[in-house]
């Protein structure tokens, strides 16, 4: 039985993805079998798990799957594996907003640690402190009942002298140091507008994972990490999030379009579910054999100019969605309306599917859970189904053109935000990104 612990901080940018990184390249040299998942919406930080450990990468959020879909998760994650290391999104105990959801129901990590009675080991940036860094831990270890810190790994010290004097008060409120890093530039992952740069863009990731996995042997104490994890109980089924939209769908794939849960793949496939893929970038429509279409959220702003010039593609989608549904998410959504402005300024003709214009030169960060209700019958269920999801992007519709709106989408507290995205005949899209259909 595969055993896990969850690596979390106070903060986002305190270097859990690069401690996580280390810390699963290490006992992968170690002979051990390592998986990695993460807590919360994210799709860029699973990508390089993978890579560091060469297993798919599952996300685990309490507040957008219901319990079993969960718990059938959390097994097959950990399906075949020596240690499940989880990493959490932002701190510890952030999610929904307080009264947004039920107790252990709100997206933290936290909710994860206390469900399944999994140590969390802090990863904190200690720059700029020193034994007030103790005075936060002390902080988390009595925050919430059946949370259990085990240990703190103290990242980016400024010396070895800054390292040692941090571990007196960490003794003195009982909490093992299990490992420190150094501040250094290098250990740094590029990032862009949604987080990282993704872990295909990043040609020398092979390297920088040895060396946080070199540096992780060196300075973690990996024996007590391992020996603080439990044991994960298994669950009987993987309940599907959401039926599939086809019998066999065509998914665009490339780098403007990577943004779709491993979940929802695997839940389309575990219903009979055929999947084949093409790339808008590379000019390739869908396969013909297909009777569905979807097109994931991603960066088409970076290659206005290549989907412009894709007519091929633009044609055979055109062609498709005559007979077929064609279904676009955020970036996806994007490239099925009918313009889309770059950051510079420069307009770039889309499919024309749908008659909305997006722009990432007038910009606003939308970041949040939203609950859905589909307008109208769709692949994605009948009229009035309730879905659950998340949006994060910066880009605005310029111009909402005269198309249907496809959702009414709420907050996580149920508060209205109106209606959203487009539909117009067998062609709907929005910036709600599915997570799994509402119990």
């Amino acid at each position: 039985m595969a055993k896990g612990i969850i690596l979390a901080a106070p903060r986002s940018g305190s270097g859990k993805t690069t401690v996580t990184l280390g810390l699963a390249a290490a006992l992968k040299a170690r002979g051990l079998t390592v998986a990695v998942a993460k807590s919360g919406p994210d799709y860029i930080d699973p990508a390089f798990h993978a890579a560091a450990t060469g297993r798919p990468v599952l996300n685990l959020d309490s507040w957008a799957m219901p319990p079993e879909l969960l718990d059938g998760l959390l097994a097959e994650a950990a399906s075949g594996a020596d240690i499940l290391l989880i990493e959490a999104s932002m701190g510890l105990f952030d999610g929904a907003d307080v009264g947004a959801a039920p107790a252990g129901a709100s997206g933290r990590a936290a909710d994860l640690a206390a469900r399944y009675d999994l140590p969390v080991v802090l990863v904190t940036d200690v720059s700029g402190q020193s034994q007030t860094a103790a005075a936060v831990a002390r902080g988390f270890m009595g925050f919430e009942a059946g949370v259990d810190i085990a240990g703190i790994i103290l990242n980016r010290c400024g010396s070895p002298k800054h390292d040692a004097g941090i571990r007196p008060a960490m003794a003195a409120i009982g909490l093992p140091v299990l490992g420190s890093l150094l501040r250094d530039k290098r250990l740094t992952l590029p990032e862009r507008h949604l987080g990282l740069v993704q872990a295909e863009e990043t040609g020398d990731l092979a390297s920088r994972i040895s060396e946080l996995a070199a540096l992780a042997a060196a300075r973690f104490d990996l024996d007590a990490i391992l020996a603080l994890a439990r044991p994960i109980r298994p669950a009987a089924t993987v309940m599907p999030a959401v039926r599939p939209t086809g019998q066999r769908i065509a998914v665009a794939k490339d780098a403007a379009f990577t943004f779709l849960y491993p979940h929802l793949l695997a839940g389309w496939r575990a219903q009979g579910a055929e999947i084949s893929f093409f790339s808008p970038l590379a000019d390739e429509i869908p396969d013909d054999s297909a009777n569905a279409c979807w097109l994931p959220g991603g960066y088409p702003e970076l290659h206005g100019p290549a989907l412009a010039a894709a007519q091929v593609f633009k044609k055979g989608l055109q062609a498709f969605a005559e007979t077929r549904p064609v279904h676009g998410e955020c970036g996806g959504y994007m490239v099925l309306g009918a313009v889309l402005t770059d950051a510079a300024g420069q307009t770039h003709e889309m499919v024309r599917l749908l008659n909305h214009a997006t722009s990432f030169a007038v910009r606003k960060m939308h970041l949040g859970y939203r609950r859905a209700r589909l307008l109208s019958d769709n692949p994605l269920g009948p009229q009035g189904m309730r879905l659950r999801g998340h949006e994060f992007h910066y880009a605005t519709v310029s111009d909402p053109g005269d198309d249907a709106p496809f959702v009414e989408l709420a907050d996580a507290k149920g508060l209205s935000l109106g209606a959203a995205g487009s539909s117009r005949g067998l062609v709907s899209g929005s910036f709600f990104h599915l997570i799994a259909q509402e119990e």
